[in-house]
């Protein structure tokens, strides 16, 4: 006979992974026990086949369950009589952590759909293969005392299943019924309605076109009638968002192929048990108004995750709802039940359990088949990456760049990815962003920094927060360079050391103190190199030129009379014009920059398909959209010169075309052509230059398919190996990420 100590570390809190662990033991007729200790599980068993049990456990996991190290050790026999799960420790800080949330399992959604089931229409059911966790969680050891559940003790039934070690409730903490759990409650403006069935009353007055927020899992949803035009302009009014596509979420797969075209990866996404917002192309069957995603060929999708998502298409008609974030444009996400009915919404439903930690739908879209997170939130966050390099044994806090923030801590070889923050530039989600660190360091149980990094922009409200953190940890700050951090998280990927990439997006602050956003660097993962670039253009009012690109289509073609025809695109007309054309004379609140988002947008202006940013992204996305309608192949000349690419020629070229008579569609597709071609040939001037084989595209410019498709062919047909984002963002969402390898890599 044998006796092991077992620590495990890796996903193994929260997935039933102790109850599997008590299963497998006396399956095995081993004794000894198994019990949390702070971010690690301890297993002691004792018998004649501990070899069988070390071999086994890794193989026969909970679906949610993933071991990432075990450590065994022989230890002294203490003729334990049973095996039994015991009272959690804190006595030991490793690398383990709460898995994300997950969508509701078959075996709970069959049971809130069963009249004869005591949990039939419960909107809280969950076990321990399913529902909340991180958003519930406080602190760790994982357990229904340090989660937002400790205010609903279990009832005698479900404490029986509690404690009963072959029910899939087995100390599954979230586990609770309409007799002990929480429940829902529905409001008229500010004045509650007694009802038997919230729910239902919800989807009553969803029908009669009115707008509903819901309290859900991680945050509030704001819900209209997907195909009621009224409800929806509404909804944008009240908002104050005139153009963003709205998100949806449809009730079932087969209500989803009536509208929108899928891909057999893109149904695998959309179905897992992670239930990301998915972009999809809409089909021939496409019917919502205009106003539902207006000017794209796209629209975000996702299919329900939550028991009352699916209670909610189970009392109504209507098979598509808008599901939009509840909040003020920029803000986070409202959590508080006094807040939500106080909002711009009709009516409410809420419930009494607190969200701990609050947490955006994440969003992925496909490019030639392959993945992009746009943004990586519920479901995923908090599982942490694996730094591929070799690390130093720092520990690091990263804080992201200014928007679409996410920050990272990093311990070992791990980084711990934050979900979504937003824009650090609003107050309310800077302190959003001081909250969720604090967060994330009870979870990690990671609460000193040896290092904290952040972007080099000197104004950014998290470089400020950076050194404040600093003083506080007594730590070193380290400021990364926004478009290596993107290239670094996109090497990670891949486990590469060196590479040529394409870093192409709105804005970045690049070391000589200008505006990048159209880059080509070298990077060895420590350190870069700038090889080439875009054309630097002025922007004529700084960032005046990012919401108004007009203005930058001025300054790049350098044609006034040219510029006369889009008079209408400047509220002062001709007079407005003259004026920016003497303020790039004299160079007053003139900034530089090699922006690619600056020239698509100025292409879309150009072309007459949007000519105000209203949100981030919008000229250049209503481009890629026009685009994808081209039917005729038209070609612009590439030029380069000194390792950089004419933009300004390009511009003209995309002008002269339209104004001889080619359809935008086709003008807009033959633009976006050249910019994807001459970044590539200053890719490959570059690898050939430092004789590396693998060039990666980074930055948001490359969520645009056939940007992305047009640099991969160019790439590939010269011999080289293109290199695109797998499990990370393209866009800001893993700069922070970036940012830790960096202050990591030894």
């Amino acid at each position: 006979m044998k006796a092991l100590k077992i620590l495990t570390q890796g996903i193994v809190q929260g997935v039933g992974f102790r109850p599997y662990v008590y299963r497998l033991a006396v399956d095995l007729n081993l004794n000894g026990s198994v019990r949390n200790l702070g971010n690690v599980v301890e297993i002691i068993i004792e018998g004649e086949k501990t070899s069988d049990f070390v071999e086994r456990l890794p193989e026969e996991l909970p679906p949610i369950a993933k071991i990432d190290s075990m450590e065994v050790e022989e230890i002294d026999i203490e003729n334990y009589n049973d095996f039994e799960i015991i009272e959690s420790g804190d006595a030991y800080s490793g690398v383990s952590v709460i898995p994300p949330d997950i969508a509701i399992c078959d075996k709970c959604l069959a049971e809130i759909r069963n009249p004869n089931d005591r949990r039939y229409k419960y909107a809280f059911n969950a076990c321990t293969d399913c529902g909340p966790r991180f958003t519930v969680i406080e602190s760790v050891p994982y357990d229904r005392i340090r989660t937002s559940m400790d205010e609903f003790p279990l009832c005698d039934d479900c404490l029986v299943e509690y404690k009963q070690p072959l029910d899939r409730r087995y100390h599954g903490e979230a586990i609770c019924c309409s007799d002990c759990g929480p429940q829902m409650s529905f409001y008229d403006g500010l004045e509650r309605v007694e009802c038997d069935n919230p729910i239902r009353k919800g989807a009553e007055v969803l029908e009669k076109g009115e707008i509903l927020a819901i309290k859900g899992i991680g945050g509030t949803h704001l819900v209209v009638d997907a195909y009621n035009d009224k409800s929806i302009k509404e909804l944008r009014k009240r908002l104050n968002r005139p153009n963003q596509a709205f998100a949806v979420m449809c009730k079932d797969l087969e209500s989803l192929k009536k509208y929108a075209q899928l891909s057999k990866r893109e149904i695998e996404t959309i179905t897992s048990n992670k239930r990301p917002i998915v972009i999809l192309k809409k089909n021939e069957g496409y019917r919502f108004p205009e106003s539902l995603s207006p000017g794209l060929h796209n629209i975000g999708v996702m299919l329900p995750y939550s028991p009352m998502h699916y209670l909610l298409f189970d009392e109504s008609e209507i098979d598509t709802f808008v599901m939009t974030s509840a909040n003020i444009p920029g803000e986070p996400m409202m959590i508080d039940n006094e807040e939500i009915i106080n909002g711009v919404n009709d009516y409410s439903l809420v419930h009494n359990r607190k969200i701990l930690n609050r947490c955006d739908d994440s969003v992925i879209r496909f490019r030639n088949d392959e993945l992009s997170f746009i943004r990586r939130s519920r479901g995923y966050t908090p599982e942490p990456y694996t730094i591929n390099y070799e690390v130093n044994d720092l520990d690091v806090l990263a804080l992201g760049p200014e928007l679409d923030v996410t920050f990272s801590i990093a311990r070992g070889d791990k980084v711990y990815p934050s979900q979504h923050i937003g824009n650090t530039n609003k107050p309310k989600t800077l302190e959003f962003l001081r909250k969720a660190i604090e967060n994330m360091e009870r979870i990690t149980k990671i609460n000193e920094f040896d290092v904290v990094a952040c972007d080099m922009h000197p104004h950014f409200f998290t470089t400020r927060l950076a050194h404040e953190l600093a003083e506080k940890y007594d730590a070193e700050v380290l400021p990364v360079q926004h478009h290596h951090a993107h290239s670094i998280a996109l090497a990670n990927d891949h486990g590469i050391d060196e590479m040529i990439v394409i870093a192409a997006d709105g804005v970045g602050y690049g070391s000589d103190g200008t505006s990048w956003g159209g880059e080509i660097l070298y990077t060895d993962i420590k350190n870069f190199e700038r090889m080439a670039h875009l054309q630097p253009q002025l922007m004529p009012g700084g960032d005046m030129a990012t919401r108004y690109p007009a203005r930058m289509l001025a300054s790049i073609i350098d044609d006034e009379e040219m510029i006369k025809k889009y008079s209408d695109y400047f509220k002062y007309g001709e007079i407005e014009i003259k004026n920016i054309f003497k303020q790039i004379a004299s160079g007053i609140n003139v900034g530089i920059s090699t922006s690619t988002g600056r020239v698509l947008d100025s292409m879309a202006v150009a072309l007459e398909i949007c000519h105000e940013r209203t949100y981030e992204g919008e000229c250049s996305m209503k481009l890629e959209s026009s685009a994808y309608y081209s039917t005729k192949e038209l070609e612009i000349p590439v030029i380069i010169e000194n390792d950089q690419l004419n933009t300004t020629e390009i511009l003209r070229e995309v002008v002269r075309l339209y104004q001889n008579g080619e359809k935008k569609a086709d003008v807009a597709a033959a633009g976006q052509t050249a910019v994807a071609r001459g970044l590539s040939e200053l890719a490959l001037s570059a690898a050939d230059k430092k004789s590396i084989a693998d060039i990666g595209a980074t930055g948001g410019v490359f969520y645009n398919e056939a940007i992305t498709e047009t640099v991969k062919d160019c790439i590939e047909n010269n011999g080289y190996n293109f290199i695109q984002h797998l499990n990370t963002c393209a866009g800001d969402g893993s700069v922070s990420l970036g940012q830790s390898i960096v202050a990591k890599k030894i």
